[in-house]
């Protein structure tokens, strides 16, 4: 198992999570605004919704609390999600992910992990996404080629 490194070791089977965190106003606004979903029910009400893509800052934050010395010697790819949405994520709401890596592979030079992810309220264990990501971890180069 590879919980506690960089991310580009994480393996098959490795679990992180469950981290729980509370959704705040100033997240929802501040990714709302930063991908131009200018909504009222996301930005304009006094009881926002969370837009379904901030599940992708969940990642992050998994990745952050499993992997806390950082993604490793190269950069990471976001490369390809996959999210079902079952219920609404409303500010305020204490919520519980957590995540698996369930693929690790390579293709063309360029290795890939896949973390399937949950998104529950704590309060009634209510699934509220399902998420699954694609990550390239690394290019590596073929020798002789250029």
């Amino acid at each position: 198992m590879a919980i506690g490194g960089y991310v580009c070791d994480l393996e098959v089977g490795d679990r992180i999570g469950p981290v729980e965190y509370t959704m705040s106003a100033f997240v929802v606004r501040e990714y709302s605004h930063a991908n131009e979903l200018h909504h009222d029910f996301l930005q304009g009400i006094d009881d926002p919704l969370a837009p379904p893509t901030l599940i992708h800052l969940d990642k992050l934050r998994l990745y952050r609390h499993g992997c806390p010395k950082g993604t490793g010697p190269s950069a990471r790819i976001h490369y390809e999600y996959d999210a079902t949405v079952h219920g609404e994520v409303r500010v305020g709401d204490k919520l519980s992910v957590s995540g698996v890596v369930s693929e690790r592979y390579e293709r063309r030079g360029r290795e890939y992990v896949v973390m399937e992810m949950e998104l529950r309220r704590a309060a009634d264990n209510a699934l509220l996404i399902v998420y699954r990501d694609t990550s390239i971890l690394a290019y590596a180069q073929k020798s002789g080629k250029k």
